[in-house]
C-alpha cells in the first residue's frame, strides 16, 4: 500500500486547520474594514502553509514532500511581493469585489469569500497532501518527481516573467507606449501569468502521480485551471478589458490563455 491513510487523515485535519486559521484571521481584519479583496493577499500564503504543513506531519517520501514545499512556498513569497504591496497602495477595495458582495453582511462575506476560498485552498492542494502520506514506487514512474517540480519552476518562471513585463509596461510614460502590451510572453499570450500559475499547479499534480493513488486528484490542477480562467482571472479581465483602445483587435492577433505565435 503506497499511502498510509492514517497518516493521510492527519495531513488533512493539519491542513484544514491551517487554511481556517489563515482565512480567519484574514476575515477578522478584511471585514470590519470593508477591504475584502484582502483575501487576495492569503491566496499564495495559505497555499504554502498547507504544503509545509503537508511536509511536517507527513510519512510519506521525505525528498518529494520537502521539494513540493519548497517549491510551493517560493512560488507564494513571490506572489505575496506582488500582491501586498499592491493591497497597501490602495485605500478602496478592489472593484471585482463590491461589484460581486455589494451590501451583503459579514456572515455572507465570510462565506462567499474565505470559507470558499479556504475550501479552494484544500481542493487545490490535493495533490500535495496525497504525496506527503504516500511512498514512491520502484518503477520508472518515480520519475514524474523531478519532471513535476521542474515543471513547477518553469510555470513559476513564466508567470514571473509575464508579471515583470506588465510592470515595466505599466511604469513605462513616453509617447511610444502602445495601447496594450502585445510584446514579450504577451505576443504570445493574452493571459502568460495565468497560464504560468496554472503550470506550476500541473507540476505539483505530476509530482504526487509518481504514486497511483495521487493520479486520482486530477480534478484539482483542473479547479486550478477553471479558476484562473473563469472565476477570477482571464475572463474576468478580458470583459474589463473589452472597451480599451485597440484590445479588440488584440484579442483577434494573440492567443487566449495557451501561448501561440501571434496571426
Amino acid at each position: 500500500m503506497s499511502v498510509d491513510y492514517k497518516n493521510l487523515r492527519r495531513v488533512v485535519v493539519t491542513s484544514a486547520a491551517v487554511a481556517s486559521a489563515v482565512q480567519a484571521a484574514t476575515a477578522a481584519v478584511a471585514v470590519p474594514r470593508k477591504r475584502r479583496d484582502y483575501a487576495d493577499g492569503v491566496w499564495g500564503a495559505g497555499l504554502a502553509g498547507i504544503a509545509v504543513a503537508s511536509a511536517a506531519v507527513g510519512s510519506g517520501d521525505r525528498t518529494r514532500r520537502w521539494a513540493l514545499a519548497a517549491a510551493t512556498t517560493a512560488w507564494a513569497a513571490r506572489l505575496e511581493a506582488l500582491m501586498l504591496p499592491r493591497l497597501r497602495g490602495k485605500d478602496e477595495e478592489d472593484p471585482r469585489y463590491s461589484e460581486w458582495l455589494g451590501d451583503d453582511g459579514a456572515a455572507a462575506v465570510v462565506g462567499k469569500v474565505f470559507v470558499t476560498q479556504g475550501v479552494a485552498q484544500l481542493l487545490v492542494s490535493a495533490p500535495i497532501q496525497l504525496a506527503a502520506a504516500s511512498t514512491l514506487p520502484r518503477s520508472a514512474r518515480r520519475y514524474l518527481v523531478p519532471v513535476g517540480i521542474a515543471t513547477m519552476v518553469a510555470g513559476a518562471v513564466v508567470e514571473a516573467l509575464a508579471d515583470r513585463q506588465k510592470d515595466a509596461y505599466r511604469d513605462r510614460d513616453d509617447d511610444a507606449k502602445p495601447d496594450v502590451l502585445d510584446t514579450g510572453l504577451w505576443g504570445w499570450s493574452r493571459h502568460p501569468n495565468y497560464f504560468g500559475d496554472s503550470v506550476v499547479w500541473d507540476g505539483a499534480y505530476l509530482a504526487a502521480a509518481a504514486s497511483a493513488p495521487a493520479a486520482w486528484t486530477i480534478p484539482a490542477p483542473a479547479l486550478m485551471s477553471y479558476l484562473l480562467v473563469y472565476a477570477t482571472g482571464a475572463k474576468r479581465t478580458e470583459r474589463r478589458m473589452q472597451e480599451r483602445p485597440g484590445y479588440r483587435d488584440y484579442q483577434q492577433r494573440v492567443s487566449f490563455f495557451f501561448p501561440w505565435k501571434k496571426r
